[in-house]
């Protein structure tokens, strides 16, 4: 039976995530098929992706601009809205109050009913990678900000007093989700995923290779005569 998000018409949906290619990687599928669905994504991005080299020719400054370009275009590919950036440093997030403020504001100024991160809990992504602190970072963070904050004026009255309303999410999304309670088909979107995957040029390098690699993460009861591909998130419906 196909997968369905029981939502009452069009959503707005805010990915918050640390880098420049973590929505491709984490899930540019499930972004494709809530875009084909006619849903409005935005993109909310701690970093701009300055560590993201090993080219010792390659300097912070000129990174940045290349992942801010290879973001949008892979942006573009899945049909996202807007793309904006918090300017925190690549690999030294750290929580504070100021972010969360950050957070919250944009949170209240797109007003999404969908806000989708990474699941902070998860420490080791799969065996062999333990998971980037930023992403942890990243996660918990949000969840902190969505509440209380978010819902509630008395939190940053500063952000009340410039139009900026309390809002309430109805729904939280993890990404690399330590206990995933959520499976999605996205065998149908995956070529968009990798379309969008080849934009990061500084990241993936060839693409063939890349493909190549992605396209083996089938899962077993697809076969590789019918591949069938899922991405997984723990969904919590708030109240």
């Amino acid at each position: 039976m196909a997968f369905n998000e029981h939502w009452d018409g069009k959503q707005v949906i805010l990915i918050i995530l640390a880098h420049p290619d973590d929505p491709e990687f984490f899930c540019g599928a499930t972004i494709a098929r809530w875009t084909e669905a006619g849903h409005d994504v935005h993109y909310l991005i701690f970093t701009k992706g300055d560590k993201g080299s090993n080219d010792p020719e390659m300097t912070p400054d000129k990174l940045m601009q290349v992942r801010v370009e290879e973001q949008r275009a892979a942006a573009d590919v899945l049909k996202v809205k807007t793309v904006e950036y918090l300017e925190k440093m690549d690999g030294y997030i750290e929580a504070d109050l100021e972010t969360r403020k950050e957070i919250v504001q944009y949170i209240r100024k797109i007003k999404p009913q969908i806000v989708l991160t990474c699941d902070p809990a998860n420490t080791f992504s799969r065996d062999g990678y333990i998971n980037h602190p930023d992403h942890r970072s990243v996660g918990q963070q949000v969840i902190d900000a969505i509440f209380p904050a978010t819902g509630n004026q008395l939190f940053f009255p500063e952000l009340y007093n410039k139009g900026l309303k309390a809002h309430t999410v109805k729904e939280l999304w993890l990404s690399i989700p330590q206990d995933a309670n959520t499976v999605i088909d996205v065998t149908k979107t995956w070529p968009l995923k990798l379309m969008a995957l080849e934009k990061h040029i500084s990241q993936i390098g060839n693409g063939i290779d890349m493909k190549k690699r992605m396209n083996k993460r089938y899962v077993i009861e697809g076969g590789v005569h019918k591949p069938r591909y899922e991405e997984k998130f723990k969904r919590i419906v708030l109240r």
